[in-house]
């Protein structure tokens, strides 16, 4: 059952949930002055302190004050105000928390806490005193001795291509939980890796990794935004060797995919876009650009159930970690409904928790961001099914961290606070991996039924979250106009062989890959008959394709013409397919022979006969009845998705390159064969419902 908005967050609760030791308070009061706060606790945890008190009634805000101390509590330092508490923080106001992040771990410190009332400052607190968690791993025990280049400069530098290469081989060379695969190369051929981690060993193919419904972490996509950077390095060394039972059992029901840069251009040279200037969150859908492609292409193969896009965010005045679910209208209901649900009925429940300020993009006075555009990468996942967040780490102290001035502390603060969000994701995708599955094939099924409009530009809109927690300035909505609206969709689009396979300059140096390669590295279903080459948007990621094909599209690769069904309505009698057929809320009574060479595309149909399909160019059925056996053997495109066949299924003999025929979701009332296929089908991680024998290449199906 997807869980409310929490409102209520018990102290209890932090106690027992975070991952700390207490410090308790020297020289309590046995009463009170008067406005003063009481019960102050420390609680330490991967390079943050959790502070939290009870409320004072009347309190504007509250002031967090740290001073450094030795062994014997003795001051170092002055005393400074490193933190400031205000009410839309957090969603629960009953027990403030406050996360510090600001200072070296491992040092000790002395905090104390005061209320304001407007202006004035009311008393201290009593002080706690502890010394925070040391860098996670053993300094002297091999693979957890790894630290980062940040790290060992006292978070002075951040960690440089070369030193990256170095930490993630030894990694690999250290953890049999880790493996490190090229995904690609950047514009100027740095290398773009990804570590895959599983446990007790992750699994050895792409194909592999999908079935375990993995999650991905994409660190670093704008080069000058490295604090999501660090944090995935530091992860990479706790999930490769942490003995921790929660870091065990998670690598045991589930594939982390950690790709710490994307841009490695753009970070060697602190830019914002790559090499060439491009914004590669601004090309995701039109993969432009060799490093799109290559985390585009590896969506693909690896098929992530969720994902987080890690980046930081200018404006003083938001939180400390502003996030966003893709948000295009084009994105399925139930992924929209279970990326919101990551949000803010785990994020922002666990932020108040562990004291961090966790709010939507943009927070207070965000402006014009966090809309539509589906070359995001947020809008993108989502639009291929992925349950996703954007995560902004705010860029500078702002007004609830006065101490921040200080780069280091600031840096320190942006990279634990993206430490604590990944882990947080990962106990997400732990505890509702069904309902994110559920989503997910939920989402797959909508979209291959290819019903509704189609929106080349808008987005969902988020509610305001109840005051007062930062929800009062959500980000703005991205209403589409209505010529951006397309009410009737069509069946396909067609494209000409020279729009098709044609030289592109968009492209780094005048030089850009075919709208085929494109459209291969998302994963998409093409028919080739001649020299026409056809997309049918009865297909998982239908939502996306149009903003790509359709001469409406804001950012698109091709204006192809729009392919509306030909057969509609009832049919008596026997049909042979010639050409491209397209049936759409149809019913045919009698046999169907798809002939060599010719297509049949279906949504909502209903054939009462058996289907046979030799040679045929493409066969994809979705959502639609089969009373029936069904028979393919070809050299084309085969999906069937969400289908009811009552009667025996064959796929055998079927050679279809690199383009695995796909099975999922569908009920079949008979036996299932499927033998010598060259790929094998594979049911995209939604089981079918099989009323028979299963064969060799389905049986898994």
């Amino acid at each position: 059952m997807r869980r409310q908005r929490q409102t209520l967050i018990a102290v209890s609760t932090l106690i027992a949930l975070t991952l700390t030791t207490a410090a308790t308070p020297a020289n309590a009061h046995t009463t009170a002055p008067p406005d003063q706060v009481t019960a102050l606790t420390a609680h330490q945890a991967d390079g943050y302190t959790t502070l939290a008190w009870q409320p004072v009634d009347g309190a504007t805000d509250y002031q967090i004050e740290r001073t450094p101390v030795d062994a014997d509590n003795t001051p170092t330092g002055v005393p400074t105000i490193v933190g400031i508490w205000r009410p839309n923080r957090q969603i629960n106001q009953q027990a403030p928390t406050f996360a510090d992040a600001g200072y070296h771990p491992g040092d000790t410190f002395q905090w104390r806490v005061r209320a304001r009332t407007g202006t004035t400052e009311q008393p201290y607190s009593d002080p706690v005193t502890a010394t925070t968690t040391a860098p996670w791993g053993n300094p002297t025990t091999p693979g957890e001795q790894l630290r980062t280049g940040w790290e060992t400069t006292r978070a002075a530098q951040y960690t440089t291509d070369t030193d990256e290469y170095a930490y993630t081989a030894a990694i690999d060379a250290l953890s049999d939980r880790v493996r490190v695969v090229e995904l690609g190369r950047t514009v100027q051929n740095r290398p773009i890796n990804m570590m895959v981690i599983g446990h007790p060993t992750p699994a050895a193919t792409p194909q592999a990794v999908a079935a375990t419904a993995p999650v991905a972490i994409n660190c670093n996509v704008h080069g000058n935004e490295p604090g999501d950077r660090e944090a995935c390095l530091i992860m990479a060394r706790q999930l490769a060797f942490s003995t921790d039972p929660r870091i065990t059992d998670l690598l045991s029901h589930t594939t982390v995919l950690i790709v710490p840069t994307i841009n490695g251009d753009g970070r060697a040279n602190n830019t914002r876009g790559n090499s060439t200037g491009q914004d590669l969150n601004r090309d995701y859908s039109l993969i432009r650009q060799p490093e799109t492609t290559a985390y585009i292409t590896m969506v693909r193969d690896y098929r992530p159930v969720a994902g987080y896009d890690g980046h930081e965010f200018g404006n003083s005045r938001a939180g400390d970690l502003p996030m966003l679910p893709p948000r295009h209208q084009n994105v399925a209901q139930p992924i929209f409904d279970q990326s919101q649900d990551m949000i803010e009925g785990h994020m922002y429940a666990k932020g108040a928790e562990a004291g961090w300020w966790a709010c939507p993009y943009g927070c207070e006075g965000g402006g014009n961001v966090g809309l539509s555009e589906e070359t995001i990468l947020r809008n993108t996942l989502g639009l291929k099914n992925v349950t996703n967040s954007l995560l902004e780490l705010r860029s500078s102290g702002g007004q609830t961290r006065p101490d921040e001035g200080n780069t280091a502390n600031n840096r320190r603060r942006k990279t634990y606070s993206a430490l604590w969000t990944f882990h947080q994701f990962l106990d997400y995708h732990r505890a509702d991996r069904a309902d994110i599955l559920t989503a997910r094939s939920d989402a797959i099924e909508s979209q291959a039924a290819n019903t509704g409009r189609l929106v080349f530009r808008g987005s969902r809109p988020i509610p305001a979250h109840p005051a007062p927690h930062p929800g009062d300035s959500p980000p703005p909505l991205d209403a589409p106009p209505a010529d951006l609206i397309l009410d009737t969709p069509p069946c396909a689009y067609k494209l000409t062989d020279a729009q098709y396979n044609g030289a592109r300059t968009d492209g780094p140096g005048g030089v850009g890959t075919t709208v085929a390669q494109r459209i291969a590295a998302h994963g998409w279903k093409v028919i080739t008959i001649g020299d026409d080459h056809y997309v049918p948007l009865n297909q998982p990621e239908r939502g996306l394709i149009p903003l790509l094909l359709d001469s409406k599209a804001v950012e698109k690769l091709t204006d192809g013409e729009r392919v509306h069904p030909t057969l509609t309505g009832r049919r008596n009698g026997p049909l042979t397919v010639t050409g491209f057929t397209c049936a759409d809320d149809a019913t045919i009574n009698g046999p169907v022979t798809v002939r060599a060479g010719a297509a049949l595309v279906t949504t909502a149909t209903t054939i009462s006969g058996p289907l046979t399909a030799t040679g045929a160019a493409g066969v994809l059925l979705a959502d639609s009845t089969i009373n029936g056996p069904v028979r393919i053997a070809t050299t084309g495109t085969i999906s069937i998705i969400d289908a009811t066949v009552a009667g025996p299924v064959d796929l055998s003999g079927n050679t279809t390159a690199t383009d695995a025929p796909v099975l999922a979701g569908t009920t079949i009332r008979g036996p299932l064969t499927c033998t010598g296929n060259n790929p094998t089908p594979h049911n995209l991680g939604i089981a079918n419902t099989v009323h028979g024998p299963r064969t060799t290449q389905c049986a898994a199906l």
